[in-house]
């Protein structure tokens, strides 16, 4: 499923990170990797704040639709 449809404070396991290969690349960066370890900090809005390889990163619901958990 999506990382959009996560419940917060639940840590999941990236199975997947779609998209074009430029938007696969900036996620990548920020440390969204298959196999990676994502927990849903909070919702606000279509925002979501997550914690990804021990940092807090911002994202919108159109990049969390992207990766699959």
């Amino acid at each position: 499923m999506p990382l959009s449809m996560v419940k917060e404070g639940e840590p999941n396991i990236i199975k997947k990170v779609g998209g074009k290969e430029e938007t696969r690349k900036f996620l990548e960066n920020l440390g969204f990797v298959t196999g990676g370890t994502v927990t849903v900090i909070s919702q606000t809005g279509g925002n979501m704040i997550v914690n990804v390889k021990d940092s807090r990163v911002a994202i919108g619901k159109d990049m969390a639709n992207k990766i699959m958990v």
